[in-house]
């Protein structure tokens, strides 16, 4: 079987264009893919505990946490106390922060809205359906 064959390069493949399609619009505001995704994950209002952003974006904690402290540096994030939980921090965005979402907002959906207008709505519910069947084989092997 060809590399170009399986089902993981094509994952791989695409995934590594979106992202350099993504990076290239990031780089044009100063921030990055990942700091893009982060900033899409922490609530407008109520912010995001920090130990939640990690398995959202399928990060290893050291790695967020040198990303945070980054986006603090940029001032595009702050970190509060919890107020239910004083253990806890919350990770909250600064108006800075808000406008880099907005624009990590507007490149998925413009990105999304593309690919719904070339690929039929039935094609694109198959692949979903597919990439559900495939994250669901991973979790059986992974139990």
């Amino acid at each position: 079987m060809k590399r170009e064959e399986t089902v993981d390069f094509n994952i791989k493949a695409a995934w590594h264009a979106i992202s350099r399609m993504y990076n290239q619009e990031a780089i044009k505001h100063d921030i990055t893919t990942s700091i893009g995704f982060v900033l899409l994950n922490i609530d407008m209002e109520e912010g995001i505990p920090a130990t939640k952003i990690a398995p959202l974006m399928g990060l290893e904690s050291r790695s967020l946490t040198r990303m945070l402290k980054n986006m603090e540096e940029k001032k595009l994030i702050y970190r509060s106390p919890d107020l239910h939980d004083k253990r806890s921090v919350r990770i909250f965005l600064t108006e800075k922060g808000k406008l880099k979402r907005e624009v990590s907002r507007k490149s998925v959906l413009e990105f999304n809205n593309r690919v719904r207008e070339e690929i039929p709505r039935a094609k694109l519910e198959i692949f979903f359906e597919v990439i559900g069947n495939i994250n669901t084989i991973i979790d059986r092997k992974n139990e």
